[in-house]
């Protein structure tokens, strides 16, 4: 007990230091996506890489503390995760966002984009159709394409007075009542834009989608990284109708930096959904975490609150300066200012740039990699999605050889 107390003591302590958001760590070599495929993606490697969605700050001093200490035990066998696991979810959602639910009403899933595909098997066949709002998160198009499904759009609208997107519901009403899709796909924070939806219009969908029976699958591995005071809204939390039609997705990977441990997990109130999800998932044995997802969500939810409210404000910072940097050296490239994430969405389309020279632009003359707009459907073009979980000395460095490449194009 005595030892339980001193190591507790000092895991506070961590909790409440200044962390170094400014460290500069060599990722290449390390398996990262985000350096190491930088040839096969872009054609060349000495690019300046900020595209995959996971940041370069360490990993939370608690999350690898207790991984360390599991893996001092000898054996790394079958496991089951503590009580304690599920409980440190159900206590971070209620806590942070209002969104309650029971044990009984969510499980593990093994990644978010897998567990897309899952609902896709699971409550519909091939050629059914599936709603997706463009321009949004590649993998919404292409996992119903892919799975022999049929995408229908529900583009977005471009709200140039607000400076950013707003939802079509009139559209959407539109879309559900002729193509009669089986399900909807939201990205809730919204994946590019950054954008954390009004409550009124999730509530919006939610009624539309439970008159025509369409399924939601509401994303909302963004939900904790909300910036300068906005409020996510879990979707299950804004009506009963909303409760009633979705089986929500969620994740300490984002926040934290752990997307590699594949940690997840997915709601689902209604037991009409919930039991034929969950006896999928558990016929197929994918709702059990490997035992270091585990450790390390549980020590995220339960040990760095301060770790997450200080990159927050870091990472406020670095789309404060992306904003102003563009605005005065390089206008001709208007950045989407996003109420949620480290992703920033930015419009270049008043360079009057075809795509292939707005690529050229981007990989060979600035050497960056960003992800190409295109990417993420209709409305994507002449954009490029910029990652700024990053020291604000790579933000910067970025800045400055977009300034320089935009300045050679004259």
């Amino acid at each position: 007990m005595l030892f339980y107390n001193f190591t507790c003591y000092y895991a506070m302590k961590a909790e409440y230091m200044q962390h170094n958001f400014d460290k500069i760590l060599d990722r290449r070599g390390s398996g990262a996506i985000m350096t190491d495929l930088l040839l096969e993606r872009y054609g060349r490697d000495d690019l300046l890489a900020l595209w995959v969605a996971d940041m370069y700050f360490e990993t939370p001093a608690p999350i690898r503390e207790a991984i360390e200490r599991r893996l001092a035990h000898q054996i790394y066998g079958y496991s089951v995760p503590a009580a304690s696991y599920w409980a440190s979810i159900i206590d971070w959602e209620r806590e942070l966002h209002g969104w309650k639910f029971r044990r009984g009403e969510m499980t593990f899933i093994p990644g978010i984009v897998r567990g897309i595909a899952y609902v896709l098997q699971c409550f519909t066949q091939p050629g059914d159709k599936v709603v997706v709002q463009p321009p949004v998160y590649m993998p919404f198009l292409n996992l119903p394409r892919d799975n022999g499904r049929q995408v229908v759009y529900n583009p977005l609208i471009w709200d140039a007075a607000a400076g950013t997107y707003r939802m079509d519901l009139a559209n959407l009403e539109e879309v559900c009542g002729k193509e009669s899709p089986k399900v909807l796909i939201l990205s809730n924070p919204h994946n590019p834009a950054g954008i954390v939806w009004p409550e009124e219009d999730l509530a919006a969908v939610a009624d539309i989608c439970q008159r025509h029976g369409v399924l939601v699958i509401s994303d909302e591995i963004h939900a904790d990284m909300a910036l300068e005071g906005a409020v996510h809204h879990p979707f299950q939390t804004v009506s009963p109708a909303a409760a009633d039609v979705s089986i929500a997705f969620a994740a300490p990977s984002k926040t934290f930096n752990i997307a590699g441990l594949v940690s997840s997990f997915c709601v689902v109130p209604n037991p009409r959904i919930r039991e034929p999800f969950f006896h999928y998932l558990e016929a197929n044995e994918f709702d059990g975490p490997l035992f270091l997802s585990a450790i390390a969500t549980e020590a995220a939810f339960t040990q760095c609150g301060e770790w997450r409210r200080q990159m927050l404000a870091y990472v406020k910072g670095n789309v404060d300066f992306v904003c102003d940097y563009l605005r005065q050296h390089v206008p001709g490239i208007v950045p989407v200012r996003p109420q949620a994430s480290f992703l920033i969405w930015l419009d270049c389309t008043q360079l009057g740039l075809d795509h292939d020279t707005l690529i050229d632009l981007f990989v060979n003359r600035a050497r960056l990699a960003f992800n190409d707009g295109v990417a993420f459907g209709p409305g994507g073009e002449g954009h490029m999605r910029m990652n700024v979980g990053a020291p604000r000395a790579m933000v910067a460095e970025a800045m400055q050889r977009l300034e320089q490449a935009v300045k050679s194009l004259k």
